[in-house]
Parts: structure tokens; sequence; C-alpha cells
């Protein structure tokens, strides 16, 4: 089964790293990590990561996999990495996203009638691109499977295994990535967070992306996308 997964500048590593780790374990899987170039392509941890193959060298794949991350816009606005993922989605067997790569997806046309999820942050965006936005950790619609911010890739991840592969394998590939999550505090959604550290993180996030809610409604617009 081959794996294609967008690796692009900016990305949020691991909305990458961990759904590859753990798809990798799908039986005969086979992953690239496709860019543009070959060329090292940094992340927002600091290192970079290398593309395995180029837009030209994967025309197609079973599962197209869109991770998130601050370079999102400039990936909407890049032409041939969009068309790219126009073209693998279209064909795939499984069309998926962890985080904001959800709205890369949706600017692709590949989440129109779907419901979807992405990060808490910029859950409300998904509507631009006429996908059905719902709040969970993770949603299968069809052939369509969209994971929650960052973390939420993980659990994105494991069920898609289910799908594919059915539960058995998927509990097995749990238990050798001993994935059993204990968290030190109980934060990790906006409901248990609070309103206090949600507009914190939300004052952040807006300095960090100040630009992305207004060049996603363009993009939206430029795309052909109505409300």
């Amino acid at each position: 089964m081959h794996l294609a997964f967008l690796l692009f500048p900016g990305v949020t590593q691991l909305d990458l790293t961990g759904p590859a780790q753990f798809l990798s374990r799908l039986p005969d899987a086979r992953v690239d990590l496709v860019w543009a170039s070959r060329d090292p392509v940094p992340t927002d941890a600091g290192f970079s990561i290398v593309p395995t193959a180029t837009f030209a060298e994967v025309p197609r794949a079973d599962l197209l996999c869109v991770p998130g991350g601050m370079g999102i816009s400039d990936v909407i606005n890049h032409q041939e990495a969009l068309n790219w993922v126009r073209q693998v989605g279209a064909e795939a067997q499984w069309v998926t996203s962890v985080c904001t790569g959800a709205l890369i997806l949706g600017a692709a046309g590949l989440l129109r009638g779907y419901r979807a999820t992405t990060h808490w942050a910029w859950h409300d965006l998904l509507a631009l691109f006429g996908a059905e936005p719902v709040q969970a950790r993770h949603v299968i619609d069809r052939n369509r499977a969209t994971g929650g911010g960052v973390t939420a890739g993980i659990d994105f991840a494991l069920a898609l295994i289910a799908e594919i592969a059915g539960e058995d394998h998927a509990r097995a590939v749990q238990l050798a990535l001993e994935y059993d999550p204990a968290p030190p505090f109980d934060a990790g959604s906006p409901a248990k967070a609070g309103a206090a550290l949600v507009d914190v993180y939300s004052a952040r996030a807006n300095r960090l992306a100040p630009h992305r809610r207004t060049d996603l409604i363009a993009a939206a617009e430029r795309l052909g996308f109505t409300p």
C-alpha cells in the first residue's frame, strides 16, 4: 500500500511523523514524503526533513495524507502543490489529513460535502471550503479521514488502520508502539483548559499567523468556493 504524505516548509512535524510512524505499520506499506524538490524541508520544530520523492515522481497513491502547520497558506497558494494534492486525492482510496492539513484538502476541493475536523483554533474555517465541521478527535466520512490538532493524528492513524486492516491489527500496532497516553495535565482541549488559557493560546496563534484567516478567506474566494 503506497502512502504519500505532503511535506512542505513550515509543516508541524508531529502532524506528519506521528501518523507516518503508525500508518507505516499497515501491511505492505510504503511511505513517501513528497515535495516540489528533494531538498531538505524546514519544519516548525527547527529541524528539516528530507523528502523521499517529488510531485512528478508520485502521480498517484493509495493513501494521501496532508499534515498541517504554519505553512498551510503558502501551500494553498502554491499552484503545483495544490494541483498535486487535487490530482492524487482524486484517485486515492483514502484521502486524509491531520490538523490544519484539512484546510489544504478543502482548498483542493476534496472535502466539499464531507464531514471533517481540524485543530480547534481554526475549526470554523472548514466551512469556507464546503466541508461540514465536526468537533471530534477524528472523523471518518466514506473515504475521507481527518484528524484534529497535532497529537490527534495518532488517534486518527489508529482509527484508519482499523478501517483498512482491522481492529486486531490496529490494537497490535498500538501495543507495539506503547501508545498508552497518560498526560500530566488535563488541558488538551478548550473545554478542559478553560477560557483563560484558551485566550492566551489564541493570542499567541494570532501573533504567529496574523494573516491566516484573511488569507484563507481570500483563497476560498479565488478558488471559487461560495458560502
